[in-house]
């Protein structure tokens, strides 16, 4: 049986792990080896005022996390994902759509009616999302500047 959790800062060492263990491989191969970085990234979305983490629990277990935060908009408040994952071995069974739906029925009793996120559309993460009713938005790009 899937459950879904509400986590905190208390999580960090579950979350972390969680974390490192999907984004440090295929397709991502994020280099997650520094601490440090690891600590203040992590802490930097779970650790803020309007932060929302969720976890899904199966068997006491940890295999997915929802990091992200409340924006408090004019047309409401919405829930915005910056990371979302569930483990290696979950992965590929419906676990990652179900954890959605419980995220969605959450943030509905809480009258939250609106998830933004973004993804690349080169990985897997894409089609999950489109499968899981997602839209673009056609009128809005994430715009970057290196310096």
């Amino acid at each position: 049986m899937l459950e879904l959790k509400v986590l905190s800062e208390s999580n960090k060492q579950e979350i972390k792990t969680l974390f490192t263990g999907v984004f440090t491989r295929e397709p991502w191969n994020d280099d997650w080896s520094d601490e440090k970085q690891l600590d203040k990234y992590i802490t930097g979305i779970i650790g803020n005022r309007d932060s929302l983490t969720f976890g899904l629990i199966k068997d006491d277990t940890l295999i997915g996390i929802s990091l992200g935060n409340l924006i408090h908009w004019y047309k409401g408040t919405e829930y915005y994902i910056r990371e979302f994952c569930v483990s290696a071995e979950a992965q590929g069974k419906g676990m990652g759509s179900g954890f959605l739906s419980l995220i969605e029925e959450y943030l509905r009793k809480s009258d939250i009616h609106t998830i933004f996120l973004n993804t690349d559309r080169s990985t897997p993460a894409y089609s999950f999302y489109k499968k899981n009713n997602f839209s673009e938005l056609e009128s809005e790009r994430f715009l970057f500047k290196n310096f």
